[in-house]
């Protein structure tokens, strides 16, 4: 295997910079990069074809997948930000294949014993965004420059969310969802919806219904249940159940996803701008 300039052949197929630290007890898989002055401790897990470039940390309880990329300056695994945390805790990271975690990223450690802040599959960090405890990310998320994810937020697969938006603890936002750069979310955002400023829903994702290849029947469907539940004052959980069980609407597979996002969750909901003042929609539902 040709090596970089200054890297050290550490076993076969793998290339470790010379001043890179590496504790005893990492696990690397087959063609594994770790540039120069990465930091690894015992415990680690780096799969098949993962490149960390270079001032990169990796605290112990971390198990990242094959074929990620990591840039400068990341740390990843680190003590939570929870106030009487105990650090004698045993938790971790978890990091899907295929992911990459731009200049800057903070990703921490879950505050409950033997669990772990799952970042999944497939997944586009940039620079400079936080993930903190226990929050999910499902499979090919996008968070833009200085996103901020409070403690236990989820996040379904194929949600995009804009530069410098912070989201509050326990917040989930629903697959396909767009959040648009520097917003404040303490709501729930429903899955393919377009929320910006303060909680404040602006419409349905068409444009990214559309490039997903979704039929018209799917996004008349949709659009359909979107007006039933936010063009109707009410109570917005009993109003997705009515429509879930009268079979009237929400026949395909995505509003069938839509519309059951309103069973769970602890906070509120996102409401329409026009009604909501940004105050969205209350835990019961009822518009504020």
């Amino acid at each position: 295997m040709a090596l970089p300039p200054g890297f050290d052949l550490y076993v076969e197929s793998m290339a470790i910079h010379a001043t890179a630290i590496v504790n005893p007890g990492v696990t690397l898989g087959n063609d594994v990069e770790i540039g120069p002055f990465c930091i690894l401790e015992s415990g680690v897990v780096i799969g098949d074809g993962t490149v960390l470039e270079s001032h990169v940390v990796v605290h112990k309880g971390v198990r990242m997948g094959a074929g990620c990329r990591v840039h400068p300056f990341c740390v990843i695994g680190d003590l939570p930000q929870y106030i009487g945390f105990d650090a004698g805790i045993s938790s971790g990271v978890t990091i899907g294949d295929g992911t990459t975690l731009r200049e800057g990223v903070t990703i921490h450690r879950s505050i409950y014993p033997d669990q772990s802040t799952v970042v999944g599959a497939k997944n586009y960090l940039m620079a400079n965004s936080h993930v903190a405890h226990d929050c999910v990310l499902e499979d090919n998320v996008v968070l833009t420059n200085g996103v901020l994810l409070a403690g236990h937020v989820h996040v379904a697969t194929r949600a995009y969310i804009g530069g410098a938006a912070a989201l509050h603890q326990f917040v989930r936002v629903g697959e396909g969802a767009v959040v648009g750069g520097m917003s404040t979310i303490t709501q729930d955002i429903a899955p393919f919806l377009m929320v910006t400023g303060r909680d404040e829903v602006n419409g349905l994702n068409l444009v990214g219904l559309k490039r997903r290849g979704l039929s018209r029947e799917v996004i008349k469907d949709l659009k359909a249940c979107f007006h039933a539940l936010f063009d109707v004052p009410g109570n917005i959980r009993q109003q997705a159940a009515l429509l879930r069980e009268s079979g009237s609407m929400g026949r395909t597979p995505e509003a069938q996803i839509f519309l059951s996002f309103f069973e769970g969750g602890k906070r509120g909901f996102a409401g329409l701008k026009r009604r909501n003042r940004g105050s969205g929609v209350s835990a019961e539902g009822d518009t504020e």
